[in-house]
C-alpha cells in the first residue's frame, strides 16, 4: 500500500516537468531600453513581456547594458559563447549611435551584423527574430534644452533603416516609437529619470508585441 501511494504522488511532479520544458526560451538584445534603466526588473518590457506569457515564453536571458552602442553589442556577443539557439531573440538597439551624433551608414552597418547575429541565435528561424524600433528620447525632460526636433528626424532616419532592413529579411519588426511620443503629454509614461520609458509605457510596448505569439 505504501508503494502505492508513493506512485501517485509522483505523477504530478513529473507531469509539471515536462510541461515546464515546453516552454520558449528567448533572448533579449539591446541597450537601456532592454536592460530596463531605472525601472525594476519585473517592469523591463522584455520580463514583463515573459510573464504575460507565463505558459510559453520562459524569462528572457537579456544582454543589454545603459549606455551601449552597436559596436559594443556585437564586441560583447563575440566573447560569449551561448551553448544552445534559443527559440525567440529580439533586437532593439541604436539610441547611443544616434545620441553621439554618429551616422546612419554607420548604424546600419552595426545593425546589419546584429541582425544576422540574431538570426543565427535564433538557429536561422528569421520567423522566431523580433527587432523594435528606437523611441524618441527627444520628448522627455532630459531633451527639454535640446533640439527635439532634429533628435526626432535623426531617430526616425535610424528607424528606417531597421524598418527596411527587418523587411529585406523577412524579419518581423515593431513600431513603438510613436508610444514613446505620447510621453510628451503624458509624463506617466517616463521613468523618475526623466528619461527611459516607466513601467506603464513598457506596458504599452508588451500590448503591441504579444500577439505575435500566437503564431507559434
Amino acid at each position: 500500500m505504501k508503494k502505492f501511494l508513493i506512485l501517485i504522488l509522483l505523477i504530478p511532479i513529473v507531469s509539471f516537468g515536462q510541461t515546464k520544458d515546453l516552454n520558449y526560451s528567448y533572448l533579449a538584445l539591446g541597450d537601456s531600453y532592454t536592460i530596463g534603466e531605472s525601472v525594476k526588473e519585473s517592469e523591463r518590457w522584455p520580463v514583463q513581456l515573459s510573464n504575460s506569457l507565463r505558459n510559453k515564453l520562459n524569462k528572457p536571458v537579456i544582454i543589454a547594458k545603459s549606455g551601449w552602442t552597436t559596436d559594443q553589442l556585437i564586441d560583447t556577443l563575440n566573447k560569449i559563447n551561448f551553448n544552445k539557439k534559443f527559440d525567440f531573440v529580439s533586437l532593439l538597439i541604436g539610441v547611443n549611435n544616434q545620441y553621439r551624433g554618429r551616422s546612419v551608414e554607420n548604424f546600419k552597418e552595426g545593425f546589419t551584423i546584429l541582425l544576422k547575429k540574431s538570426i543565427e541565435y535564433a538557429n536561422y528561424k528569421k520567423e522566431r527574430v523580433m527587432v523594435v524600433s528606437i523611441p524618441d528620447w527627444g520628448v522627455t525632460p532630459f531633451a527639454k534644452n535640446k533640439n527635439r526636433t532634429i533628435i526626432g528626424n535623426e531617430i526616425d532616419a535610424f528607424n528606417k533603416v531597421i524598418h527596411d532592413e527587418c523587411m529585406k529579411n523577412n524579419i518581423t519588426f515593431f513600431n513603438i516609437t510613436e508610444i514613446s511620443r505620447k510621453a510628451v503629454n503624458d509624463n506617466s509614461l517616463i521613468a523618475e529619470d526623466g528619461l527611459h520609458p516607466s513601467k506603464k509605457m513598457y506596458k504599452q510596448w508588451v500590448k503591441i508585441i504579444k500577439p505575435y505569439f500566437k503564431n507559434f
